[in-house]
């Protein structure tokens, strides 16, 4: 059975992970009407993928006897900047649930749950390589300038 304190901060990280899902919609929309039709398709793979965290995570906790549920979605940004602050911005949020993950895994400690902290495991080292591809991005993007874009925009378009 999963406690309480744990139960909550796992409700608090899926609308975190929810947030991250419209949040990265937000930035396909945005790609999609400057016409980069190759990082919209990114974003929206990103979405997707962010959701399933939530997912993963809602079913975690009814595996554990405890209650999933959604809290409150705040709104999303739907105006953005540069190609290059767009990608920045996913690094910087990518960082932010880098912490948030650290600190759930914190809480998972504490109340000595190893269950949890194990589940969490495997977040953990999803967001290196999230923050790792984002930085990545970020550095070709700054390499390609202007010129590069739409060919950088074709292979990210290639996502699976």
């Amino acid at each position: 059975m999963i406690s309480e304190k744990l139960q909550n901060a796992i409700n608090e990280q899926i609308a975190a992970e929810m947030w991250s899902s419209n949040l990265y919609l937000s930035m396909s929309f945005y790609f999609e009407n400057q016409g980069f039709s190759g990082f919209a398709h990114w974003m929206k793979k990103q979405s997707q993928e962010e959701l399933e965290h939530a997912y993963e995570m809602a079913d975690y906790v009814f595996k554990r006897g405890g209650s999933a549920k959604v809290n409150k979605i705040d709104a999303v940004p739907t105006e953005w900047g540069s190609v290059l602050e767009v990608f920045e911005q996913v690094y910087k949020h990518e960082c932010h649930v880098s912490a948030l993950i650290d600190k759930l895994v914190s809480v998972a400690h504490e109340e000595k749950d190893n269950a949890t902290q194990d589940f969490l495991w495997g977040f953990v080292r999803e967001q290196v390589e999230e923050e790792a591809t984002a930085q990545g991005i970020v550095d070709k993007v700054k390499r390609a300038g202007e010129h590069g874009l739409l060919f950088l925009d074709s292979q990210l378009g290639a996502r699976k």
